[in-house]
């Protein structure tokens, strides 16, 4: 497996790393989040979309299963499988229909793991226990996914971000 660690400490950060992330993803790219409940699996999405000037339209999808943004750019899938029984349910929605029609941000994709495509972004976001506003984002791929590059970017660009501003 493939890993980078991207640390946030604060919610703008998380905003600015989701925000980066969506400048390097396209058409059918798919990120699964995986985090325990409040630790920013949503403020991720969100500068996500801010990307695409979707901030404002944001919504947790836990009630809706699925929130579609449209954009000039992309359609972007927002997923939040929790309330899902089993994979039998996303299938019965027509979940992965939606995997080469936009970019798929899907929340707690780990219970939907076998649907998956075999090439994906997983992102783990763990909540510091000593600093409330400390997230640790750990992204993964397969060793021989096409978004090896893409975190190697994504990493390149954070870096870089952090180096040019005053800490």
């Amino acid at each position: 497996m493939y890993k980078i660690n991207i640390k946030s400490t604060s919610p703008e950060y998380t905003l600015k790393i989701g925000k980066t992330l969506a400048t390097l993803l396209n058409k059918g790219d798919i990120a699964v989040l995986t985090g325990e409940l409040g630790s920013g699996k949503t403020k991720f999405v969100e500068g996500f979309l801010q990307n695409y000037n979707l901030q404002n339209e944001i919504s947790s999808p836990t009630f809706n299963i699925v929130n579609e943004y449209v954009s000039d750019k992309n359609n972007i899938y927002h997923f939040d499988v929790y309330r899902l029984a089993d994979s039998d349910e996303f299938y019965a929605i027509g979940g992965e229909e939606y995997f080469e029609k936009g970019i798929c941000l899907i929340e707690w994709g780990e219970m939907i793991s076998d649907v998956l495509p075999k090439d994906y972004i997983h992102i783990k976001i763990v909540k510091s226990l000593e600093d409330e506003n400390l997230r640790i984002f750990e992204f993964e791929v397969t060793e021989d996914s096409k978004y090896v590059k893409i975190l190697d970017k994504l990493k390149s660009i954070i870096h870089s971000s952090n180096n040019s501003r005053s800490v």
